[in-house]
């Protein structure tokens, strides 16, 4: 049986802060964390779920204060982006907590987010639009296109124009700053308070900077990897759920539309009658 964290219950706020770029394996620690009695965690998953938070990043990456206890309200935890940006902001938020500084080979992570969530923000936005305007129109779809451009503008502002200064595809500038933000971190956070992990490292090294005892009989988690990546899966359920919407849509007004008239039809006998 696992040692759940008694703060975890006591307190509602963060117990856990990661500072690590989104590519090191933080979908799989935002799971082994939650597994380990530190959930909910924050991710950037979960900002599409919540299309309120949107404004909420939108506004921390412009330099606006915000109220951390409300955006992060009965989270225990936090990793990716948008939160590894504000890190320090969040320590000063939160200073009982924690820092977990994800890290991977350089080069597999550059290439890691060359291919993923790169190539997904920068070509999802002309195909997704293309579709849905192939499905219902441009009536329809300027209901959802500012949500869309919101969260578009939101990630360019926090991660490929806040993080990397509008210059990813410069190999060497990035890396460069994947680096120099692992150093930066090490330096600011008080090393009893850090921990360095690479998630090929499992349960061992987290669990006993956690103080809670390593699951038995469970594998850490591997998930988001390249091939099943998280972002790919949720853009074919956007455009899914979006096609079922639609079709929704035009069905509802199909049918409105048959009452109308025939609504009119009776009418219409009715005063010839």
């Amino acid at each position: 049986m696992i040692d759940k964290p008694e703060t975890a219950t006591r307190q509602p706020e963060l117990q856990i802060i990661g500072a690590g770029f989104g590519r090191t394996g933080t979908m799989s620690l935002k799971t082994a964390l939650e597994e380990l009695g530190f959930g909910p965690c924050y991710h950037m998953s979960e900002v599409f779920l919540r299309p309120d938070h949107i404004a909420i990043w939108q506004a921390a990456a412009s330099g606006e204060t915000i109220n951390w206890n409300a955006l992060f309200a009965n989270y225990q935890s936090t990793v990716d982006w948008p939160s590894c940006a504000f890190y320090e902001q969040l320590m000063r938020a939160y200073p009982n907590a924690k820092i977990l500084l994800t890290v991977r080979d350089p080069e597999n992570w550059y290439e890691s987010v060359s291919n993923t969530i790169y190539q997904i923000h920068h070509r999802v936005g002309v195909s997704l639009l293309s579709r849905l305007l192939s499905y219902v129109g441009k009536a329809i779809l300027t209901t959802m296109q500012p949500l869309m451009k919101q969260a578009f503008r939101m990630q360019t502002a926090v991660i490929w124009d806040g993080t990397f200064g509008g210059n990813f595809e410069d190999k060497q500038h990035a890396l460069a700053v994947f680096a120099r933000h692992i150093e930066e971190v090490k330096q600011k956070v008080p090393p009893k308070k850090l921990l360095i992990y690479n998630v090929k490292e499992g349960w061992e090294p987290l669990c006993a900077f956690l103080g809670v005892a390593v699951p038995e009989g469970k594998p850490f988690p591997r998930l988001n990897d390249r091939d099943n990546f998280v972002g790919t899966r949720r853009m074919q359920q956007v455009e899914l759920l979006s096609g079922a919407l639609i079709l929704s849509l035009l069905a509802s007004a199909l049918i409105a539309l048959l009452l109308f008239v025939r609504q009119k039809r009776e009418s219409s006998r009715a005063r010839n009658g």
